[in-house]
């Protein structure tokens, strides 16, 4: 019975080590990060062609003043 217990606690030790290794996790959030700021970059652009100014038509707006 105390060779089931350590060994079960060994192998917790073993498994909890390979679940908190950071090179998998560092190269995810990095390449998450990467993919986040060009989608940031995208979304700027995207918004500055949009802000471009509006043309007014003269004769319509002077319609809009008369109602």
């Amino acid at each position: 019975m105390k060779f089931a217990r350590l060994s079960a606690f060994a192998t917790a030790l073993m498994l909890s080590s390979l679940a908190m290794a950071e090179s998998g996790g560092d190269r995810t959030f990095d390449r998450m990060m990467s993919a986040n700021d060009r989608a940031v970059e995208l979304f700027v652009a995207k918004e500055k062609a949009a802000a471009n100014p509006v043309v007014v038509n003269e004769k319509k707006a002077q319609k809009t003043q008369d109602l």
